[in-house]
């Protein structure tokens, strides 16, 4: 990575030239160094007594090191002075370059070195998404299992589901995020009176081993069941960003969870402040999950969970990016949709189990959010 070339950086390597003095030894130049942008390897020079130098013609990239094995590089747009015994070399910069050089003796020559790649370039790649869905199933459920070469998330977002996979009974609760390796089977099935609600996503990853995910489950933190809730408002926005931008966010994902894996102190909370603001959340959404079909209100919810309502409201933001009664009315439709599929009620009784004023007023907002009129939804699940 290319750094900002200024005097604290710098410092362990010489000094910025004040432009005052910057002129004092043009007439004086000892050495010429050429850069040129299609050589493979660099040559690299060690000062024994303090070298000046400045761009001549061209934009260039300076390496130094100390050691002559680890070198920093910088950005070179000013003038500077190295130390004695201060191993550099040159990069070009989209081009050819030409860097002057003044100093009672010139540098010595000291071999080549292979390039160095200059870009901060990304280490975990989602390379693809296969599928995406939200799974809403009934109670009691069994899916007889499956193995696939790629790697497979599945979070818990309402209700509880067990996963097995390697001899391994996983129990995961809302919240809770499991891991498949590629290639690895694994099967689901739910408690009789359970009817869970979960996301999977199979995807292509490289530049990272997830091993250290696997055969375990993770209680997510808020700022990842913010990306899930995000890429599931990107699924169902589908603009010509939204694929972009769900696999951005899973990527984001995926390093907050190897970096929790890999910290023993990622698996704490960073504070009791934060501890108690994820508690809060989650008794809330746990409330909401068990009482969907009761009448929710803001006001309610809070006192249930023992905090204000501006102050839940406050925290649905900061850590959901969503009011809690946005939330409410996400979870009551997604409700409405499992109730459609039982069939065992018609649209006026679904909406008045849900607690909404009128039919009308529930058949509105299900197509708002589903863009389908609930009795075109329920044409398509029958």
């Amino acid at each position: 990575m290319i750094q900002d070339l200024n005097q604290i950086n710098f410092q362990p390597y010489g000094n910025i030239v004040p432009s005052r003095e910057k002129d004092e030894n043009i007439g004086n130049m000892t050495q010429n160094f050429g850069v040129k942008s299609e050589e493979g390897t660099v040559s690299v020079y060690r000062t024994t007594c303090p070298v000046q130098m400045q761009i001549g013609s061209g934009k260039s990239v300076l390496s130094v090191s100390l050691d002559g094995e680890n070198f920093r590089h910088f950005y070179f747009d000013k003038p500077i002075c190295i130390k004695s015994d201060v191993y550099f070399c040159f990069y070009p910069f989209k081009g050819d370059a030409v860097i002057h050089a003044a100093s009672a003796q010139p540098a010595i020559p000291i071999g080549n070195r292979p390039s160095d790649s200059l870009r901060m370039d990304q280490q975990l790649r989602i390379e693809g998404i296969y599928t995406f869905f939200y799974q809403e199933r009934e109670q009691g459920f069994v899916f007889p299992g499956e193995e696939h070469p790629m790697p497979e998330l599945t979070y818990v977002d309402q209700g509880e589901l067990h996963s097995v996979t390697d001899g391994q009974d996983i129990l995961l609760k809302a919240g809770d995020i499991a891991i498949f390796g590629p290639n690895q089977w694994h099967m689901h099935y739910a408690d009789m009176g359970v009817a869970p609600r979960y996301v999977t996503i199979s995807f292509d990853m490289e530049g990272a081993d997830i091993a250290p995910l696997l055969n375990r489950k993770f209680t997510a933190p808020q700022q990842a069941i913010a990306l899930i809730q995000q890429m599931l408002q990107e699924q169902e926005r589908m603009d010509e960003y939204s694929t972009d931008m769900i696999i951005a966010q899973l990527t984001t994902l995926m390093l907050l969870l190897l970096r929790q894996a890999g910290s023993p102190a990622g698996k704490l909370r960073s504070s009791n402040a934060v501890h108690s603001e994820n508690e809060i959340i989650r008794r809330a959404q746990q409330y909401i999950g068990s009482h969907v079909r009761e009448k929710l209100s803001v006001p309610v919810l809070a006192q249930k969970v023992g905090v204000s309502p501006s102050y839940l409201t406050a925290l649905f933001h900061k850590n959901l990016q969503i009011s809690p009664g946005e939330y409410i009315r996400r979870i009551k439709l997604q409700e409405s949709k499992q109730m459609i599929r039982e069939n065992s009620m018609n649209f006026t009784e679904i909406a008045q189990a849900l607690q909404y004023s009128t039919v009308h007023h529930f058949s509105r907002q299900f197509k708002e959010k589903f863009g389908l009129t609930p009795s075109e939804y329920a044409k398509s699940v029958r």
